[in-house]
């Protein structure tokens, strides 16, 4: 009998660029897993449910992708060859120092008669140049691939793909799951294919539970990855029970358990032998720290001993 992943697959198709970004996946993988290096999976932002196959309205949630994009550049500067997997539109690591605004105003428009130049402005050169030069660096070296999704369907697809890519890495992969995946989704037999009417009333739209791939990925697809998942709750009473749940549920190695409201400045590491948190303290925040920072160093220790234990 299919399992309901699997039975999620066979009913949705795949994204209409899926071949060439498996490609690209394939060929990224394959040249870094020659030179033995460590790599990383990070998911990123939020996955939309469509409520028509030609989509117009949708169900979606309030994840911007900070924590993932801002991961990335940590990741990046610990020495791993960094597969950035996020939402289409999302934030992604280096632009997201700069919004629409605040980019803007760090230029000047020099027009000199037919010669128009544009220049960063002084007080915005220090600013840019640190961040310039680490995006260029990897960029350069080719230690970072983008690919995105918009659906959770797209989603599930790319993951599977993906983990395909690293199953040859080992121990050395690292999958960095902190994308805000649904929990919900309209099966695709019951969606209409054009936009809905508002002329008939209310639709009535049947939600169903979305298969978790915790389950295939930590037990068939990359069982020797170090495999880290993120749990955000708004009630601080069940945070570690739900947190160990998941571990005991799905046999990966930490979760990173975050509350809403504190987000940005503490979170609690739940692995198999413990739990203990991570706080910014208030001058690290007035410093402009990131807690990312702090987050990706831990991960970055627990997965360093797992491939020592690995080893032996």
């Amino acid at each position: 009998m299919a399992t309901h992943w699997e039975e999620f697959y066979s009913s949705h198709l795949p994204p209409i660029d899926f071949e060439d970004n498996r490609k690209l996946l394939q060929e990224f993988c394959e040249r870094h897993n020659e030179n033995n290096e460590k790599i990383v999976l990070i998911t990123s932002g939020g996955t939309t449910v469509p409520l028509e196959h030609n989509t117009v309205r949708f169900v979606d949630n309030f994840s911007a992708g900070t924590r993932g994009a801002a991961s990335a550049e940590y990741f990046l500067e610990h020495g791993y060859v960094t597969i950035f997997m996020h939402r289409l539109k999302s934030l992604e690591p280096f632009t997201r120092h700069f919004n629409g605004q605040k980019f803007m105003d760090m230029l000047d428009l020099n027009e000199r008669g037919p010669n128009t130049t544009i220049t960063v402005r002084p007080d915005g050169v220090d600013v840019l140049a640190p961040i310039l030069s680490r995006y260029k660096a990897a960029q350069d070296n080719g230690r970072i691939l983008y690919v995105n999704f918009t659906t959770v369907s797209d989603y599930f697809w790319l993951l599977r793909a993906v983990c395909e890519c690293l199953a040859q890495f080992g121990a050395r992969a690292l999958l960095y799951l902190a994308a805000a995946v649904s929990d919900f989704y309209v099966p695709a037999n019951q969606i209409p294919t054009h936009k809905m009417q508002s002329g008939g009333g209310p639709p009535n739209i049947q939600l169903q539970l979305v298969p978790k791939l915790l389950a295939p990925l930590v037990s068939l697809w990359v069982p020797l990855a170090f495999v880290v998942s993120f749990k955000l709750e708004t009630d601080e009473s069940i945070l570690i029970s739900k947190s160990r749940d998941a571990l005991n549920k799905y046999k990966h190695k930490l979760v990173v358990g975050n509350m809403l409201q504190t987000r940005r400045t503490k979170v609690v590491f739940v692995t198999p032998d413990n739990n203990y948190e991570l706080i910014l303290s208030r001058e690290q925040v007035h410093n402009g720290m990131e807690i990312e920072e702090i987050i990706v160093s831990n991960v970055v220790a627990n997965h360093l001993d797992y491939i020592k234990i690995q080893k032996y």
